[in-house]
């Protein structure tokens, strides 16, 4: 009898390795993807002229495609939300929760073989890689808070734990397994070759805007000036894209582009916010989150907006102001000189 398993897929070297060092003893490994929301590495690249050259491809599809597996891609995006909101065992270095998103992960993956008929579960930990959630003592937590126990399988390290429910029944050689450990990634890097295996995700992986430091800066700013921890979709892929501007003391910020994609971009959320352009120089868009400004805020806004494009030293600057998906008016403004717009307005 052929056994089956599930392998979460993240894109990364582990995640692959691990389903390979499963497929090599003849079980029938397929593959999880869950999207957060999060991890949308591929559409700033896509947007970004710095990034034209970094590879425009859904790692965890393309990890999918050498393996020869079959991926299933899971919306997690609702669910999600309470595991970013309030995560039992905290945050890590900054908005994330990764124990509990370790946790929240493998058990869906629990239900996800329940519902399917599948054996067990495969991931890429690897004891002492991850400072929250790779831990030898959260890999146990791991296991017992998801529900999975002892039918998940960490093929990268298992040697380093107990024996599982595959192992025990001999459903895979446990011989055939590694004991890697530690932050080093050679033992990895030369599995891979071992493989074949020569382009892939950097080895140090992760997509997650969570554990980026701007990125966490700019959601909690969303937060508390929302006045509670909320978010959707589109707050999560505004929050990475242009420059984000928050004047002291106010309720609204702007959202300026940095560059043509961007522009173009943010250009799809005019009908969703108010709006500023320049008209009589080459400038770029900003989009105004917060509620609708009165005529000084509306000449504030314009005056930093200015300072960011080809009219940045001209004595006046002609913008346009749209409310979200109505007609625009013209504010003619003075740009912002630089020392005039302080670095505790940049949300970095």
């Amino acid at each position: 009898m052929t056994r089956k398993a599930v392998a979460l897929i993240s894109g990364g070297l582990d995640s692959l390795l691990a389903a390979r060092v499963i497929q090599e003893q003849g079980v029938h490994v397929e593959g999880i993807n869950f999207f957060t929301g999060f991890c949308v590495e591929g559409h700033t690249h896509a947007i970004r002229k710095k990034d034209k050259d970094k590879p425009k491809r859904n790692n965890a599809l393309w990890v999918a495609e050498q393996l020869g597996i079959k991926l299933h891609i899971v919306d997690i995006v609702e669910e999600y939300k309470d595991v970013v909101i309030n995560p039992k065992h905290g945050y890590g270095a900054n908005l994330n929760p990764c124990l509990d998103c370790k946790i929240f992960m493998v058990q869906q993956a629990y239900q996800w073989i329940r519902d399917k008929g599948f054996d067990f579960i495969i991931t890429g930990e690897v004891i002492g890689q991850r400072p929250m959630s790779q831990r030898k003592e959260t890999l146990p937590v791991v296991a017992r808070e998801s529900g999975a126990d002892d039918l998940l399988l960490r093929p990268l390290c298992a040697k380093n734990l107990p024996p599982t429910l595959p192992e025990r029944e001999g459903w895979v050689d446990r011989d055939r397994l590694h004991d890697f450990s530690g932050r080093s990634r050679k033992p990895q890097m030369a599995l891979a070759r071992q493989y074949g295996f020569e382009d892939y995700a950097q080895p140090a992986g992760g997509c997650c805007f969570l554990t980026d430091e701007n990125y966490s800066i700019k959601l909690q700013d969303l937060w508390t000036h929302r006045g509670e921890k909320r978010y959707e979709l589109d707050d999560i892929m505004l929050l990475k894209v242009g420059r984000h501007l928050r004047p002291e003391g106010q309720s609204w910020k702007l959202i300026i582009a940095r560059e043509e994609g961007e522009t173009r971009f943010l250009s799809g959320y005019k009908g969703q916010f108010q709006s500023l352009r320049t008209l009589s120089h080459g400038g770029p868009l900003a989009l105004i989150d917060g509620p609708t400004l009165n005529d000084e805020q509306i000449r504030e806004a314009a005056a930093i907006v200015a300072r960011y494009g080809q009219g940045k030293t001209a004595p006046e600057v002609e913008l346009e102001y749209s409310p979200p998906g109505g007609d625009g008016r013209s504010v003619t403004v003075a740009p912002k000189a630089p020392h005039e717009i302080p670095q505790s307005w940049y949300l970095v």
